[in-house]
């Protein structure tokens, strides 16, 4: 694997960090059609939990955990996120072919009044796996979020100590969230308060300071938990996404830790490939997509990684792994 000096300067970011971490860390960002460009693509099957389902209900294909294996390995992606039984109930027919991160702790909407994290999963199952990493969700704003922090941690420290990286996905749910009252400079509503822009980056800095490699995080609005918060941003460009993207990502220990953002519920194609180009150009590293891919037909979402991907491809002066062979050559 002939590592690029996009890749090889996002390495050098995590300082401090065993060799063996940054190795798994390479093995993503040298995969997939994205390889060596210093953009992520990643598949998260694991809406199973938080839906059920009917999660699969529009594409009933989706029912069989080998079907998003063949979505993973057709589409090019740069890995596959699923929980342990998922995974397991197709390692050994497409083993080699994605790498897989193993999503630890899930949810359920059945139970809506107060967002709780559970383990389903432990860090010696991703090992057993052959996993790359490993994925961990936090709800800033729960009452149970002190003790989700904790978990992270022995997470973190245990992955490490086997060589992976942690994906944390960074949510602010729960009461103390949703019981703000949002803040908008423009007057309009309708955004639910756990996309606010400062909610989002606070959690976001947080998986950092517990120890993320990776940080997964919904689009921000325009918007702020409280007036006092929204004061705090004056000096802060956020009227476009592309500036909220910006300061997500310098939340992010100024944009060396790698942020990647939810592709959320299923929408117009073209609405997400206007959002990666927002990412893109806001300086964020790629997408976790999940229901927009599996909930169409398997044509159209093989279309929609590809067109993903070389929304993310178009980078300023970058090179991918294919464009640098064929320099090489020359």
């Amino acid at each position: 694997m002939e590592v690029t000096a996009e890749v090889k300067q996002i390495l050098a970011n995590y300082e401090g960090e065993l060799p063996s971490v940054k190795q798994k860390l390479a093995t993503v960002l040298m995969s997939g059609t994205l390889a060596g460009s210093g953009k992520l693509l990643f598949l998260a099957v694991d809406q199973g939990f938080e839906y059920g389902p009917v999660t699969f209900f529009s594409n009933p294909a989706g029912f069989s955990p080998h079907y998003h294996f063949s979505l993973a390995k057709e589409g090019c992606v740069s890995a596959y996120v699923a929980p342990l039984d998922w995974l397991r109930a197709g390692v050994d027919t497409f083993i080699g072919e994605v790498p897989m991160i193993l999503k630890l702790n899930h949810c359920s909407s059945l139970f809506p009044d107060e967002p709780e994290q559970v383990c389903v999963a432990s860090v010696q199952d991703a090992l057993d796996l052959g996993c790359v990493g490993v994925g961990f969700t936090i709800y800033p704003g729960s009452d149970s979020f002190p003790q989700q922090l904790e978990e992270l941690r022995e997470t973190v420290a245990e992955a490490r100590s086997y060589g992976m990286f942690t994906v944390v996905w960074a949510y602010p749910r729960g009461n103390k969230v949703s019981s703000a009252l949002p803040f908008f400079r423009d007057g309009n509503g309708g955004w639910k308060p756990e996309k606010a822009l400062n909610a989002i980056a606070y959690s976001a800095h947080m998986a950092c300071l517990a120890g993320a490699h990776i940080v997964k995080v919904n689009l921000p609005g325009n918007f702020f938990l409280s007036k006092e918060a929204g004061d705090a941003y004056e000096s802060v460009q956020t009227e476009t996404l592309r500036d909220r993207v910006r300061h997500i990502v310098d939340c992010c220990f100024s944009g060396k830790r790698l942020v990647l953002f939810s592709g959320g519920p299923l929408k117009e194609s073209l609405e997400l490939i206007d959002e990666v180009r927002e990412i893109r150009e806001g300086g964020g590293y790629g997408s976790i997509i999940g229901r927009n891919i599996f909930q169409r037909p398997k044509e159209e979402a093989i279309k929609l990684i590809g067109d993903v991907a070389r929304e993310y491809a178009k980078l300023e002066g970058g090179s991918s792994a294919a464009s640098a062979k064929k320099e090489k050559k020359h």
